[in-house]
């Protein structure tokens, strides 16, 4: 998806870590789209990464009445890959290497930007007809230096195709990378790690290892070492073992991590390890050298 604020980097001040195994809980920034929510967790001013993800938004849920929806124009993207993963609702995905893919439930959705991408996310008309809710997470990761210039290709992983395990009678789905012994067939360019739970009130989950880990609150609320960690909030968690969470609610998780890649910088969709790069991309896009979305040529999103 598109980033549809002004600066990439939410203006979020993270709480003050209150113990060594919590590096610091995040806030989201919310805006308003008319009628349709997005609070983003990554990159704040204080955190940048977690690490190879750069992007961290939590869309909706929002309910939208017959005949209106999410209908984002094309646009372009370099040096990252996306990953799509709803909770509920739908959305029409169209790229420029022919991608036609709508993306449901448990589905995990796989853009790889690499030298560049064009994309746009809608709805079909079946879905628009009536009275919908669309609710999910939109994630960016960023490419290692040695693919960020990659063809570009989109994966989809229908919700089958993704393990689901039960560690300490909770139930978890491991999307992308390996944990609790199980290892997601989605494609990985780092060591990355990406999962979520379901917890009932009073369950504890320990947190499989990460290099660097953070857990985010979709549903719900959860305590660890006496912190709370509320509804839309994100603890970035040190590397010790042993970490755990407890519900004090019934409560849905994200769980992202993996090995740092270094240092990237983002402007508007454009991510990369050089500052010239994004240039160029921001030229190729004014100038209309991007590829168009096959089946979505007539518009698109100006710089």
């Amino acid at each position: 998806m598109s980033n549809v604020l002004e600066s990439a980097e939410q203006r979020c001040d993270a709480i003050d870590a209150p113990c060594s195994a919590i590096e610091t809980i995040l806030s989201p920034r919310i805006t308003d789209l008319g009628g349709f929510s997005v609070r983003r967790l990554l990159p704040t001013a204080k955190r940048k990464m977690v690490g190879p993800w750069i992007f961290f938004d939590e869309m909706g849920p929002a309910d939208f009445p017959a005949g209106q929806g999410i209908n984002v124009r094309p646009h372009p993207h370099i040096g990252i890959a996306t990953v799509t993963y709803l909770f509920e609702g739908e959305i029409l995905h169209r790229d420029s290497v022919g991608s036609l893919q709508p993306i449901r439930p448990g589905d995990i959705n796989l853009m790889v930007a690499g030298r560049g991408i064009t994309h746009s996310e809608r709805e079909r008309p079946s879905i628009t007809v009536e009275d919908h809710r669309l609710h999910g997470l939109q994630l960016w990761l960023a490419l290692p230096e040695e693919h960020e210039e990659i063809l570009p290709s989109f994966h989809h992983y229908p919700s089958d195709d993704i393990p689901a395990i039960t560690i300490q009678e909770v139930p978890i789905r491991v999307m992308i990378g390996s944990a609790y012994g199980v290892a997601s067939p989605v494609r990985q360019f780092s060591d990355t790690l990406y999962l979520e739970a379901s917890l009932k009130a009073g369950q504890t989950l320990e947190l499989p290892d990460a290099h660097e880990r953070a857990v985010y609150v979709a549903q719900g609320a959860l305590t660890a070492y006496g912190s709370e960690l509320p509804t839309h909030s994100m603890t970035v968690f040190a590397r010790e073992p042993g970490v755990s969470v407890t519900a004090t609610e019934d409560t849905r998780i994200a769980v992202i991590g993996g090995e740092p890649i270094g240092r990237r910088f983002i402007e508007w969709n454009f991510v990369s390890s050089r500052k010239e790069r994004i240039e160029q991309a921001k030229d190729d896009w004014r100038a209309g050298r991007f590829d168009k979305v096959v089946g979505d040529e007539s518009e698109y999103i100006p710089y």
